[in-house]
This record gives C-alpha cells, sequence and structure tokens, in this order.
C-alpha cells in the first residue's frame, strides 16, 4: 500500500470511529434525558389520574391500583414507559459514574428499578379496597398470581432505588459533593420509611408513601440531569 493509499485508509478508518462515538454519544444523551423525564412524567400522569378517576383516593388507594378498570391501560402504560426510561438512564450511567465501585453500582441499581416498573406494569395489582367501584372493600380475599408478581418486581425495584440512593451518596462522598451525598443518603431513608409503612394502610402513610416515592423518582432523575449535564460540558 502506498503511502497516499495508507493516508486516505487512515482518514476514513478515524472518519469512521469518530461517527461511531458520535451515534454513541447521541444514543447515551437521550437516554440520560429520558431518565430525567421519568418521574415528572410518572407523576404527572400517576396524580392526574388519582385527580379524575372515579372513586379514587389516595388517602385509602395506592398508584398501583390505577392498573385496574377500563382505564387502566394508562397507569400500566405509564409503569412501562416509566421503567423504559429509568432502565435506559442506567445504562447510559454506567460510563459516566465509572470511577467508582459505588458509581458503577449505583448505574445497575436505577436499571434494576427500571426493570421492576416494568414489571409492576406487565404484572397488575389485584382490585382493592372499593377501586374500581364496585370491588369490595377492604384487601382481596385472595391474590392473584399476576398480584402476587406485581408485590415481587414492584418491591425489588423500590428496593434497588433505596440501594441506589446509599451508593450514590457514597459515589457523591468520593468526588467531595458532600452536602448532595447527604440529601442522597435522607431521600433513601425516607423512602424506606414510606415503603414500610405502606402496609398500615392509613391515610397518612398512604399519602406518606407517594411524597416518599415522589422524591426517591426524582433523585434517579435528578441523577441522570446532572450528568446529562456534565456530558455537555
Amino acid at each position: 500500500m502506498s503511502t497516499r493509499e495508507q493516508t486516505i485508509f487512515d482518514h476514513t478508518r478515524r472518519a469512521r470511529r469518530d461517527r461511531a462515538a458520535a451515534l454513541v454519544g447521541a444514543s447515551t444523551g437521550r437516554a440520560l434525558l429520558g431518565g430525567a423525564l421519568a418521574a415528572p412524567l410518572f407523576f404527572v400522569v400517576a396524580l392526574g389520574q388519582a385527580a379524575t378517576r372515579d372513586g379514587f383516593d389516595l388517602r385509602t388507594h395506592t398508584i398501583s391500583l390505577l392498573s385496574n378498570g377500563h382505564l387502566g391501560w394508562i397507569q400500566i402504560a405509564n409503569f412501562v414507559v416509566a421503567g423504559l426510561l429509568f432502565a435506559g438512564a442506567g445504562l447510559a450511567l454506567r460510563p459516566r459514574l465509572a470511577a467508582t465501585r459505588a458509581g458503577r453500582w449505583t448505574a445497575r441499581l436505577v436499571t434494576v428499578f427500571g426493570l421492576g416498573l416494568i414489571g409492576a406494569g406487565v404484572f397488575v395489582a389485584d382490585p382493592a379496597y372499593g377501586f374500581p367501584p364496585g370491588t369490595p372493600t377492604g384487601a382481596p380475599a385472595s391474590v392473584s398470581w399476576h398480584g402476587a408478581l406485581h408485590l415481587v418486581v414492584g418491591g425489588i425495584g423500590f428496593l434497588a432505588l433505596i440501594t441506589a440512593t446509599f451508593s450514590g451518596a457514597r459515589y457523591l462522598n468520593a468526588q467531595r459533593q458532600r452536602g448532595k451525598a447527604r440529601t442522597s443518603r435522607a431521600i433513601g431513608i425516607l423512602f424506606l420509611l414510606g415503603l414500610a409503612g405502606l402496609g398500615a394502610n392509613t391515610a397518612v402513610t398512604n399519602v406518606a408513601f407517594v411524597l416518599t416515592a415522589a422524591l426517591a423518582f426524582g433523585w434517579a432523575s435528578c441523577l441522570a440531569l446532572l450528568a446529562l449535564r456534565a456530558a455537555r460540558c
């Protein structure tokens, strides 16, 4: 191969490599943007239904119950779309947080959280506590297979998110961002308490769960947003 041919070959190879890197960067940016939008989108859709669905009351019913009834497809889609956005953001976070082991685990756990939301949408919760209208009051007499799987995969996803807030705090400490690390741990503790209190099914614990879940989901979206901003600097 002549010198001129070698130069052309090298230039072509570099151009292809640069185009591939640009495509990867663009797809990573879109995934992080999706993660940043996931929490607001999820709660706008969920709370919009909570305010308009006949017979639904956040003081009595969990958001999962919105997956039932003739409009249940909206919440099912909400779970799945938010899960896909969070799972994609988790994958995009891996190279961004790869500097430490805690960062790598944080990205993995955000992905698991997203997969848990997808599962929560696929496996629908059983009707309960009078919702949808016509359902007997109180807990269901028996739990269906899909209701049981909803609890299992949803629980795994929530525990992954809680764990991510603590591993994320370790990553932030390593980056000398002490204030953000403390906030991350506080959100994890609050969501853990909210999740633990959910079984009591009182007005206070049900509303507290929604509020702490919004904080934890928002934490994951903020993590994606911070990574997106850093990538664009």
